[in-house]
C-alpha cells in the first residue's frame, strides 16, 4: 500500500476553483472519482493525519499512487464531468447502483418497419419506447395480452415473422386477430406503426382518450343497430379499463413523479423507487449498494440521481417531479442538468405531508424491507456462513474454530429498567432456544460496563454450576435450578423438568461497544477463573472489533462475511434487549404504582385500570371517582388516595426522554 505523502500535490499547486479529481493506483487505473466546489479545500481534506479518516476513506487514499484534477467552469459542469467518468471508469471505490433483480421493461421498437410489441430486460436500445419497470412479469404480459385485443401490435420475434412472410400463413395470434398480421400484408407498414404508436399513447396515460372514442363508435354501432359491433367495441372497453384501473390511484391524475427511499446501515444501503405516472403507480425499482466511499445522505442521494437519470434523455425517462427523503447538497445544480436531459421542467422535492409524503412512507418501508430481505438472505447462505466464520477466526487471530458464538448487549433509558440480552449462533445460525434475558438492579445498574461484568459474571457462575453439578451427580446429568443474586435474575432459566441451562460454553463473546465494556467481559471472566473463552467487541459507529488490552482495533475488510456476521449478531442482541426492556418500561409504567398499595390484590387493581383506562387518570382520581369502581368501598378508596398522595410525594423517577429529538415528555 502507498504511503498518501509520496504522492500528494503541493497545497500551492491545486487551484480553489470548482472542479473533479480522480485518485489512480499503481497500475493507473481510476479507483475514485470525486467533484469539489473548491479543489484545494477537497483534496487536502484527503491528506490529513491517516488516525482521523474514516476508515473506508483511509484504505482509499492508501491504495491509491497519484491524484489529478480537472477545472470546470461551474458545478453543473462538475456534475455532469463526474458522472461522466464514473461511468467511463467505474471506480471501486465510488457507489455503483445496480439492480437488486433484473426489471422487465414493456418495449416497443418503434424504429423498426413493423414496430414488436415485447418484454424487454437488460440495456436499452435507441430508437425503443420503453415502459415500467414492471414487476412481476407476468403482470405485464397479462397487460400486454388484453392490450393486444384493441391494440393488435406484431409481437412475434423476427425468426416467426420471416417465417411467416415466406409461407404466406400468420401465426395463431393472426388467426385469433390479436395480431394485424403485417406479415401477410393484412395491414400496410404505416398503418401498423401507427397502431403501434396509439398502442404507446394508451401505456403513456392516454387511456381516457381511447376509451371516450371506443365508447362513441358502441354508441354509433347501437344507433344503427349493429349489435355485434357494438358488443365487440364494449368488450373493447371493458379490456381497457381493466388495465387502466389495475392500478391503483395515489396521486392527483396529472403528477408523473419518481418516488425514492432508502434504508442504510454502517455497510450497505438499499434503494427503492415508485415510478407514478398519471397519478397511478406503474413500476417499481430496487437496489442493494455497498457503501465503499464515506459520504452524507445527501451526497448519497445525489449520486443515485446521477446515476439513475444520466442516461435518459426525454420526459418518457425523466419526470416532473422527483421526490426524495432528503435534499441533495446541490439540488439547484442537478434541477438544471435533469432539466437539460429532459427538454422540459422538472423539480426535485422534498415532501412533508399531504398524499406525496405518505407515499414516500410506503417507499420507505420498503426499502427497510429489502435491506431487511438482502441480509437475511446472505445469513442463510451455508457457503457464506462458513466463510464468515472463517474469516473472523483469521482476523482475531483465534486457534480454535467459532462453533458457538455469544453476544451481549445492555438495553436502558437514563439508567431506569436496566435489562441485557444474551443470544447464541452456532455454526453460523441463531439458536434461539438459548437465548436468555437478564434483569439489572442495584449497584450493577450504576453504569454500561458494570452492568456488563454483572451480567457475564452470572452467565458463566451458571456455567461453571452445571458443570460442578455433572461431576457430582452419579449419571453425570446434574439438576438446574433457578439463580438468584443480589444484583438481579437470570431471566427465563425456570424449566419443567430438570436439565442444563447451557449446553456448553462459547469459543467467542461478542459485546456491544468498545474498549470499556471488553474490558469488564473480560475482567468477570478472569474473576471467575476462565482463560479459554476470547472476548471482542464491537463498536457501532465505526463497525471496528476491539479485543482486550489492544490499543488499536481490528478493521475487518468492508464487505468481509466476518464482519457481515458479527452486525447480524450485535443486530439480533439489540433487539432482543430492546424488546425486553419496552416489555418491562411498560409493565412498570403501569402496574407499579398499584403494587405498592396496601390492600388491592389483582382484580382490584384489574378493575381499577380498566375503569381508568391509564395510570396517569387513576393518579389524578379524587376518592369520590374511586368509589364508582366495582368493589372499592369508602374506607378503600381513600386509603388508595392516601397512598398514591404519599408515593407522589417520594417519586423521584428521572423524567422519560425522547430518544431522537431529546424533547423531555410530559407525564
Amino acid at each position: 500500500m502507498a504511503d498518501p505523502s509520496s504522492y500528494r500535490p503541493r497545497t500551492g499547486e491545486i487551484p480553489t476553483n470548482p472542479g473533479v479529481y480522480r485518485f489512480r493506483d499503481e497500475h493507473k487505473r481510476v479507483i475514485y472519482v470525486g467533484k469539489a466546489k473548491n479543489l484545494r479545500s477537497r483534496l487536502t481534506s484527503y491528506f490529513a493525519a491517516p488516525e482521523t479518516l474514516q476508515p473506508k476513506t483511509r484504505a482509499m487514499v492508501h491504495s491509491a499512487a497519484s491524484v489529478e484534477w480537472t477545472v470546470v467552469g461551474s458545478e453543473l459542469e462538475a456534475i455532469q464531468l463526474e458522472y461522466t467518468w464514473i461511468k467511463e471508469f467505474a471506480p471501486r471505490f465510488n457507489i455503483m447502483f445496480r439492480d437488486d433483480k433484473s426489471y422487465p421493461y414493456l418495449a416497443v421498437t418503434m424504429s423498426e418497419k413493423f414496430p414488436r410489441v415485447q418484454v424487454m430486460r437488460g440495456e436499452r436500445r435507441k430508437g425503443t419506447k420503453y415502459f415500467g419497470p414492471f414487476y412481476p412479469a407476468k403482470a405485464i404480459r397479462e397487460t400486454v395480452d388484453t392490450l393486444l385485443r384493441v391494440f393488435p401490435v406484431r409481437t412475434c420475434s423476427n425468426g416467426v415473422f420471416k417465417r411467416a412472410v415466406a409461407t404466406g400463413r400468420p401465426c395463431l395470434l393472426g388467426y385469433i386477430d390479436k395480431c394485424s398480421a403485417p406479415c401477410v400484408g393484412r395491414i400496410s407498414p404505416e398503418d401498423h406503426k401507427a397502431l403501434a404508436a396509439e398502442f404507446c399513447a394508451f401505456m403513456g396515460g392516454e387511456a381516457g382518450r381511447f376509451i371516450t372514442a371506443l365508447e362513441r363508435k358502441m354508441a354509433a354501432a347501437v344507433a344503427e343497430l349493429d349489435y355485434e359491433s357494438a358488443a365487440r367495441y364494449r368488450d373493447d372497453i371493458a379490456a381497457l379499463k381493466r388495465v387502466f384501473e389495475r392500478n391503483a390511484v395515489v396521486l392527483s391524475e396529472d403528477t408523473d413523479a419518481d418516488v425514492f427511499a432508502m434504508a442504510e446501515d454502517e455497510l450497505e444501503a438499499a434503494v427503492q423507487v415508485f415510478h407514478v405516472r398519471g397519478g397511478r403507480i406503474r413500476g417499481q425499482r430496487g437496489w442493494v449498494v455497498e457503501k465503499v466511499e464515506d459520504q452524507t445522505r445527501a451526497d448519497f442521494i445525489e449520486h443515485l440521481l446521477q446515476q439513475v437519470y444520466g442516461d435518459g434523455e426525454g420526459p418518457d425517462r425523466i419526470p416532473r417531479q422527483v421526490l426524495l427523503p432528503a435534499e441533495p447538497e446541490n439540488a439547484a445544480e442537478l434541477e438544471e442538468w435533469l432539466r437539460g436531459l429532459r427538454g422540459s421542467r422538472m423539480e426535485i422535492r422534498v415532501p412533508k405531508r399531504g398524499d406525496k409524503a405518505a407515499l414516500l412512507a410506503t417507499v420507505q418501508e420498503n426499502a427497510d424491507q429489502a435491506l431487511a430481505l438482502h441480509k437475511s438472505r446472505r445469513a442463510g447462505d451455508i457457503t457464506t456462513r462458513s466463510a464468515g466464520l472463517q474469516q473472523l477466526q483469521e482476523a482475531l487471530g483465534l486457534p480454535v474454530a467459532l462453533l458457538r458464538i455469544e453476544c451481549y448487549d445492555i438495553s436502558h433509558v437514563q439508567g431506569t429498567n436496566v435489562v441485557a440480552s444474551m443470544v447464541v449462533v452456532e455454526d453460523g445460525l441463531p439458536k434461539k432456544s438459548d437465548y436468555r434475558r437478564f434483569s439489572i438492579t442495584g449497584e450493577a445498574a450504576r453504569d454500561d460496563t458494570a452492568s456488563m461484568y454483572d451480567v457475564i459474571s452470572r452467565r458463566f457462575r451458571n456455567y461453571l454450576a452445571d458443570q460442578a453439578a455433572k461431576q457430582l451427580a452419579p449419571d453425570g446429568s446434574g439438576g438446574a435450578g433457578r439463580e438468584e443474586s443480589g444484583a438481579g435474575v437470570l431471566a427465563d432459566t425456570t424449566m419443567a423438568a430438570p436439565r442444563a441451562k447451557f449446553a456448553y460454553p462459547p469459543n467467542l463473546v461478542v459485546v456491544d461497544g468498545g474498549p470499556p465494556q471488553v474490558a469488564a467481559a473480560s475482567r468477570a471472566l478472569a474473576d471467575l477463573g476462565i482463560t479459554d473463552i476470547y472476548v471482542v467487541g464491537l463498536a457501532k459507529r465505526l463497525e471496528e472489533v476491539w479485543l482486550p488490552d489492544d490499543e488499536f482495533p481490528v478493521i475487518l475488510p468492508r464487505a468481509s462475511e466476518g464482519l457481515y456476521l458479527l452486525q447480524r449478531i450485535r443486530d439480533e442482541a439489540h433487539r432482543f434487549a430492546i424488546s425486553y426492556h419496552r416489555q418491562k418500561r411498560g409493565k412498570s409504567m403501569t402496574v407499579s404504582i398499584l403494587d405498592e398499595i396496601q390492600g388491592l390484590g389483582p382484580a382490584k387493581s384489574k378493575a381499577l385500570l380498566k375503569h381508568f383506562g391509564s395510570a396517569k387518570r387513576l393518579k389524578a382520581a379524587g376518592v369520590e371517582e374511586l368509589v364508582q369502581v366495582p368493589g372499592i368501598g369508602p374506607a378503600l378508596a381513600a386509603s388508595i388516595r392516601r397512598q398514591l398522595d404519599t408515593a407522589a410525594g417520594q417519586d423521584t423517577a428521572v423524567p422519560a426522554v425522547n430518544m431522537t429529538t431529546g424533547e423531555i415528555i410530559d407525564s
